[in-house]
């Protein structure tokens, strides 16, 4: 059938299962916008209050569903404003296809009106990036960029299209999406090599990164855990990959990991990483990182492997194929002494905090309770990032979504709105800072217009926290820059954006304001206000090791 390039991108968009699609229009992409009209019943749009807000929504949308995302923008500015976006989606796998549109064929290169080599911008922070300008190759273009998205490890593709590409006519014919074999880089007596390895360990440790959630591998992570008979540690982006609640879980492992965790890992004598990069903020000092420990790596990209930790052993593929594969290889073992250690570990070091005043522990705490740990819960970046990661209990994976890599703050309000669209019969909880708010608050807008029922949770001590944190510990106590008392009224923002706003100063409030919340079924800001001075705890400071974790009761000693 004879179509225009704009009726092409719908069509494909329609072909490869996209239901949403976010956001902002603008001159160059006009015809898109024209033929999105035509299919509104079929592709539903959320308009954002910024471009970057689109890039957001549909990272959390990915993130949530495990579908590949989907954000269009006009050229120029509108392009542009995508772009930290692009490298949070980037940073954390994120599978997501962005759609620009620039300016006709014969302007480009010619410093025309919002003509911008987005292609060119992007190209460090993206998988893969096109630039269309014949309409014959528009179809099989978008079919590569959402093949690219998904495939392997996930990422972001950008498919820039000129104008006159999205006005112009070719036949289309529309293709089914083939399902593609997980990936397997290795042969059978490399998972036969693992399964002894394994075997010979009397003191093992699972450490498990976001590539256990990518690659759906909850079930097969929590049968490997009991046949080793190992504890579980995890990343920022590895919450959920197993039971938060689960008698082996010892928390998160590193810069701001608990004690059980790094002290665990530090004595350790097999430390199996899945789906993990061994990232700085995971390991500190890498030359004193698991040095006791025989390393084994699992990841579905090669260029992982022996990049940051030198390895013993490794396996490149699909995590879920690998551990469906090694387990039946595997002997149920006892390691009763190990997991009695751990336990002490636990014991003695368990997560506290000053429970006589409110503060953002407690306000998770309570979240958790109220949502029987069943939320979806997004953050922005900061100490009450990491509030998120040590006090909620994820139990399922796709439950925390969370910018780790890049560390994006801003991040968390679009990734909650497009959470909720892709998971409507979920809670949908941001927690932000109000540094991170005041970044990207202008999308309660977005959230008011569609009536999206998220619960905006702000955590304000009128401070940015966490670098007061480092400048606190490591600078002295000179507060450059990051006191933010000032007269912003963030719940008279929110009423004045159309949400439900309830302010939270004493503990007894928050429960009950989050039931509330939760009752409207409407778009709602909570702001708590807690003291300026709270600090993250445990703590390893930069380039240390792992194993020289400390707290607050540590500095007071």
């Amino acid at each position: 059938m004879l179509l225009n390039g704009s009726e092409i991108v719908v069509a494909c968009l329609k072909e490869q299962g996209v239901d949403t699609v976010f956001g902002y229009p603008g001159g160059a992409i006009l015809n898109i916008y024209d033929a999105l009209y035509q299919h509104s019943e079929e592709i539903r749009h959320i308009l954002t209050s910024h471009e970057q807000g689109a890039a957001h929504a549909a990272d959390g949308y990915a993130r949530a569903s495990g579908k590949v995302g989907v954000c269009l923008a006009t050229s120029g500015p509108g392009a542009t404003n995508l772009v930290t976006g692009i490298a949070t989606a980037y940073m954390d796998s994120v599978p997501m296809v962005a759609i620009t549109a620039n300016v006709t064929l014969p302007l480009l290169g010619k410093d025309s009106f919002q003509e911008v080599d987005i292609a060119g911008v992007t190209m460090p922070i993206t998988k893969h990036g096109y630039i269309v300008k014949n309409v014959e190759e528009l179809a099989d273009t978008l079919r590569r960029a959402f093949h690219i998205a998904r495939s392997g490890r996930p990422g972001p593709v950008l498919v820039d299209i000129t104008k006159d590409v999205t006005a112009a006519v070719c036949e289309f014919e529309p293709l089914p999406v083939e399902e593609e074999p997980p990936l397997c880089g290795y042969a059978e007596e490399d998972l036969k090599e693992i399964a002894e390895y394994i075997g010979q360990a009397k003191r093992p440790y699972i450490y498990l990164g976001g590539g256990a959630i990518i690659a759906d591998a909850f079930q097969e992570v929590a049968e490997f855990a009991e046949l080793i008979d190992a504890p579980v540690c995890d990343t920022l982006m590895g919450k959920g990959a197993f039971d938060g609640r689960s008698p082996r879980y010892t928390g998160m492992i590193g810069m701001h990991g608990t004690k059980a965790s790094n002290l665990g890992v530090s004595q350790c004598d097999l430390l199996i990483a899945l789906g993990a990069r061994f990232s700085d903020r995971v390991t500190g000092n890498p030359k004193k990182f698991a040095e006791n420990a025989r390393v084994i790596q699992f990841d579905v990209d090669a260029a992982e492997i022996n990049k940051n930790i030198r390895v013993d052993a490794s396996l490149v593929g699909d995590l879920k194929k690998i551990l469906s594969q090694l387990n039946p290889l595997l002997t149920k073992q006892d390691h009763s002494e190990w997991m009695k250690e751990i336990r002490i570990l636990k014991e003695k070091y368990p997560l506290k905090y000053d429970g006589a005043v409110l503060s953002c522990p407690y306000v998770i705490e309570e979240i958790d309770r109220v949502t029987k740990g069943e939320a979806v819960i997004t953050t922005d970046v900061g100490q009450h990032q990491m509030w998120a990661a040590q006090y909620y209990k994820y139990t399922r994976p796709r439950t925390f979504l969370s910018s780790g890599g890049l560390g994006t703050m801003g991040y968390g309000l679009g990734a909650c709105i497009g959470a909720q669209t892709a998971r409507p019969d979920k809670v949908c909880i941001n927690i932000a800072g109000d540094g991170c708010f005041r970044m990207n608050m202008n999308e309660l807008a977005t959230a008011s217009r569609y009536n999206i029922p998220i619960i905006q949770v702000v955590i304000n001590n009128h401070v940015l926290g966490m670098v007061r944190q480092w400048q606190t510990l490591f600078y002295g106590k000179r507060y450059s820059q990051t006191v933010l008392n000032d007269k912003v009224d963030f719940c008279k923002v929110a009423e004045a954006l159309g949400c439900t706003a309830i302010r939270v100063a004493k503990k007894e409030e928050m429960g009950p304001a989050v039931e509330r919340a939760i009752s409207l079924k409407a778009p709602v800001l909570i702001e708590c206000v807690i003291p300026e001075d709270d600090k993250v705890f445990p703590m390893v400071p930069a380039g240390a090791p792992i194993s020289e974790v400390f707290d607050g009761d540590d500095l007071k000693e």
